[in-house]
């Protein structure tokens, strides 16, 4: 490939400027992005100074970029959930090929919309479904498609929402609202329902799901609590997500350190959690350190909307007095579950189960594949992932795959990374077809969750072909 292919980016959110900027800065050759849209300044100015954007190339909004001639090969599309139609419509129109960040749409009716321009225009679209692109799932997947297990019989898949991350993002955050974002089944769990579509291999055939809003209430709030936790909480020393203790002292960033078999990390979660003055001081003297005493990755991350990036312990302070990541989490306007499992039977047969909920130990995703000759038992944590596999003949297990976590990793960057690259892939080479997570394959999975929230609300059990039908899809 001579030029590398050329992309705009709507929204420099974490998974746009993180993710997908960062791959296109380590490969050079392949991706360059040369426009960019994004409301808030400080985020749209720091991309653009990395990936050498000039300023007539930065807007403000991804109407005013789209509202230009077409400037690249791919858009990206990285806003919220209810932002993602009419960029992605527009952006097929305007002859872009696009990579849309998960879900396609908040709503069914759009998400069956964007199918069809994608089948109108004839350019490729591509889904976040990153986690078909993990190591650790594609190795799951070559086990069964070489039917070491037999007969896949039964699945129980389970997506484990670390506590504090489930604080942040649906309780504090964007998501916590069905309204103004989506159903957390679907905002979450896409991921985890295109998973289980993809290894069987097969339609769902039946779907009930089960759950709710249980434990994040205002009669759950300790007795006293204000709106704010730092508006003087005479809970602040007992209760579990006193937004201090999460983004100040990045509680739940050392617990995930401290869980990791990587004995450097666990010496450093001590070092923070034990020592920080002193971390303060070596910091001055010794850069790597400076990171560890000022953290700026998830969640404080999203602590900075415009402010200066001030990441000292005074300056986080004065941001929570007033964001939304510093109310009490039992006084916020949120109405998504906290705990939802999902019954699924396919049409060849198999039987899945999803069960997700806000209140794990460790963030990630666990699962058991119970075949008719062996059983496959997987951890896929932030801290570290495995796959055991079981022979039923012999009785003997084997541990097929183990990945330790590492000083920089984060849960997703090698699956957005293939992603990236299989999408790329899928515009230069005539012998490749549409990416693994095209627009027609990523429905079903959206499918699978308006159904099991659908079921959950109208406690019923949902024949999907009725409701494809009802969806006007057959």
């Amino acid at each position: 490939m001579e030029k590398p292919i050329t992309a705009v980016l709507l929204g420099a959110g974490r998974r746009g400027f993180q993710s997908y900027g960062n791959y296109a800065l380590k490969n050079k050759k392949q991706l360059k992005f040369v426009a960019v849209a994004e409301p808030i300044q400080a985020r749209r100015e720091k991309f653009a100074k990395l990936h050498s954007i000039p300023s007539d190339r930065c807007y403000k909004s991804w109407e005013d970029l789209l509202d230009e001639s077409k400037l690249a090969d791919i858009a990206f599309v990285c806003t919220q959930d209810q932002m993602h139609t009419e960029p992605t419509m527009l952006a097929l129109e305007k002859g872009y090929h696009v990579l849309l960040e998960k879900p396609m749409a908040h709503n069914l009716k759009d998400c069956i919309k964007i199918v069809k321009k994608v089948e109108e225009t004839g350019r490729i679209l591509g889904v976040g479904h990153i986690l078909r692109y993990t190591d650790f799932f594609s190795k799951i997947y070559k086990i069964i498609q070489k039917g070491l297990i037999g007969d896949i019989i039964n699945i129980t898949h389970r997506e484990n929402v670390m506590w504090y991350h489930y604080a942040h993002s649906f309780i504090r955050g964007p998501w916590a609202n069905v309204e103004k974002s989506s159903p957390m089944i679907l905002a979450k769990c896409c991921h985890d329902l295109d998973l289980l579509y993809w290894i069987v291999g097969s339609l769902p055939k039946k779907i009930s799901s089960f759950g709710g809003l249980m434990h994040f209430k205002p009669e759950n709030a300790p007795e006293g609590a204000p709106n704010y936790c730092l508006d003087g909480c005479p809970a602040k020393d007992t209760c579990l997500y006193y937004a201090p203790r999460i983004y100040i002292d990045i509680i739940p960033m050392i617990q995930i350190m401290d869980k990791s078999e990587n004995k450097l990390l666990k010496i450093l979660s001590r070092l923070r959690k034990n020592h920080a003055n002193f971390l303060t001081y070596i910091s001055k003297i010794l850069t790597p350190f400076k990171e560890l005493r000022y953290y700026k990755d998830f969640p404080v991350y999203y602590l900075y909307t415009g402010q200066k990036e001030d990441y000292s312990d005074e300056a986080k302070a004065k941001i929570l007095k007033k964001s939304p990541y510093g109310r009490c989490v039992y006084h916020c306007d949120n109405d998504v579950v906290d705990h939802q499992v999902v019954n699924i039977e396919f049409e060849n047969g198999v039987t899945a189960s999803l069960t997700m909920h806000g209140f794990s130990e460790r963030e990630g995703r666990t699962l058991r594949i119970d075949g008719s000759r062996a059983t496959i038992i997987g951890e896929y944590h932030v801290s570290g992932e495995k796959i055991i596999f079981y022979d039923h003949f012999s009785g003997k297990e084997k541990l097929i795959y183990k990945k330790k976590l590492r000083m920089k990793a984060r849960e997703y960057d090698q699956g957005d990374f293939e992603l990236v690259e299989v999408f790329i892939k899928s515009l230069i080479s005539k012998e490749m077809a549409e990416p693994l997570t095209n627009a027609k394959a990523s429905l079903e999975s959206h499918l699978m969750a308006f159904a099991a929230h659908k079921s959950r609300l109208n406690n019923s059990i949902i024949d999907m072909k009725k409701f494809r039908k009802q969806a006007e899809i057959l």
